[in-house]
């Protein structure tokens, strides 16, 4: 008697199974992810003050006022604009507020563009730096927002400046 799978009657609908099984093991793996990056990105005890309008960081650095606590100003030293895949020059200067620690964040405004977060060196009394990069995209105009925490002994503060990155 010949027991191969043909003749044992095996189900032509196994090749659809194995698509199936496939499609949710990759359907777990991008719900892992997403899971995974706004974990690490972990901003639901930040205090969020706003930036100061008129900001363009593309120029020169951008500010934010921390309520009562001081205040925050990023500056990222390009030559010109800022361009994705790049090494940018983050410099971040603190008024009247100490801070034990200080990353830049950066976020895609439209589009999840994954995790991009850049921790700074404490450099000076008052400044903290470092190096970043922002992501390519397939948009012409991709709108990014640079999301900087400081860590005080208030709690964590933080603001974001928003700015564009032109494909070239």
């Amino acid at each position: 008697m010949n027991t191969t799978p043909e003749s044992a009657g095996a189900s032509p609908g196994y090749p659809i199974l194995r698509l199936l099984t496939l499609l949710t093991c990759l359907a777990l793996a991008v719900s892992g992810w997403y899971l995974l990056t706004h974990w690490l990105r972990d901003d639901t005890n930040v205090t969020w003050f706003p930036a100061q309008p008129g900001c363009n960081l593309h120029e020169a650095p951008c500010s934010a006022t921390l309520g009562k606590h001081g205040r925050i100003s990023l500056a990222i030293d390009t030559e010109g604009h800022i361009e994705a895949l790049q090494p940018l020059p983050l410099n971040l200067h603190l008024e009247d507020i100490q801070a034990s620690s200080a990353e830049v964040d950066f976020v895609g405004r439209d589009m999840d563009m994954g995790l991009h977060r850049f921790p700074l060196e404490k450099t000076a009394p008052n400044l903290f730096s470092g190096i970043g990069q922002v992501g390519i995209c397939t948009q012409a105009v991709m709108p990014w927002r640079a999301r900087v925490i400081i860590d005080t002994p208030q709690g964590k503060m933080g603001s974001w400046f928003d700015f564009d990155v032109t494909r070239s």
